[in-house]
């Protein structure tokens, strides 16, 4: 999740094994210990713009890395806190500030390497976005709780609801599948594969993406507490690298990048709608029945003998954002 969220969590984790002298140097450390796997994000190379997509939530972020993780962390916070406590104690907070950062990633949709070195499959529950006001809120309410009234109960209530979120964030991902599976057979759709994952800051908006027939067919469902509702979205044909890129060379730079593109987007990419040239990682967009992608790689086979550029389609508008907000609210939709 987002770095302030991390945070959060890696201070209330360590205030859980703090005396109440030891609060706030507890959540110091969790803090400094709860950001670092996102540290990851700075393996990045001028010749090869997607280098960051290789290692960002990779080894740092695995379970097996924990006991490294929390002994560099230790070693970052001993100049500001040698005086104050033993290293022992130092390493003790910044393993429980460290021990969630890579399981909390895990549960949005981006894909964490949790499982190094056992497996490189990149885990991703599809429960909560990078971003969620209402977890990170909670989280802060905890942690600040504590250290104004030095009572663990406060931030134990807060893990509590937050875990309670991510179980209603299951309920809810469960009845979007049940939804997405009820569209494509209206269709006469055989579901062939598919992904189900949460919008931005809410549990109530869903992104549904299916394959069939290399067409991925994408809508957004809102799940509601009484009534839920479809916005039908729009359809782009799926890329296979074999062939859509048989035309370059598989020992150039540009068709390996496309496959390490393919890799990091879990198989889902297609040509972004309103321009061929670029490919796009379905699964993020703007809007949530959109195909236009957030982010993709620039495809000219002129240059195929240099690394492709990395490109970000970050472009909202009044409009966009107003579409979005009545998605959410289960209103119409404006065209």
């Amino acid at each position: 999740m987002d770095i302030f969220t991390q945070a959060l969590l890696g201070s209330g984790v360590a205030q859980l094994g703090a005396k109440k002298s030891e609060i706030k140097i507890a959540t110091f450390i969790g803090c400094i210990a709860g950001i670092l796997a996102d540290a990851d994000i700075f393996i990045q190379s001028a010749n090869d713009p997607l280098l960051f997509l290789d290692y960002h939530r990779h080894f740092t972020h695995a379970i097996a890395f924990i006991p490294i993780g929390a002994l560099i962390g230790a070693l970052a916070c001993w100049p500001f806190v040698r005086k104050k406590i033993n290293f022992s104690r130092l390493y003790f907070f910044a393993f429980l500030g460290y021990l969630l950062s890579g399981v909390l990633d895990a549960f949005t949709g981006y894909g964490t390497h949790l499982l190094l070195p056992f497996s490189d499959e990149r885990v991703a529950a599809n429960l909560i976005s990078i971003i969620d006001p209402i977890f990170t809120l909670s989280l802060l309410i905890g942690v600040i709780g504590n250290i104004k009234f030095k009572s663990k109960k406060i931030i134990i209530y807060s893990l509590l609801f937050c875990t309670a979120y991510l179980s209603t964030a299951y309920v809810q991902q469960s009845q979007a599948i049940n939804i997405q599976s009820e569209i494509a057979t209206n269709r006469g759709h055989f579901i062939e594969k598919s992904i189900v994952k949460p919008t931005l800051g809410n549990i109530t908006l869903w992104r549904s993406i299916y394959l069939y027939q290399d067409n991925y067919y994408i809508d957004a469902i809102r799940v509601g507490l009484n009534n839920s509702r479809i916005y039908q979205g729009e359809t782009v044909k799926s890329v296979s690298p074999n062939i859509d890129f048989s035309f370059i060379g598989k020992d150039s730079h540009l068709y390996q990048d496309v496959i390490r593109f393919q890799t990091f987007s879990n198989d889902y990419i297609a040509f972004d709608p309103n321009d061929r040239s670029i490919l796009g990682d379905v699964r993020y967009s703007m809007l949530p029945n959109s195909a236009s992608p957030l982010w993709g790689i620039t495809i000219n086979p002129n240059k195929a003998d240099e690394h492709t550029p990395y490109l970000t389609m970050r472009k909202h508008n009044t409009k966009l954002r107003q579409q979005y907000i009545d998605m959410v609210l289960g209103k119409n939709i404006k065209k």
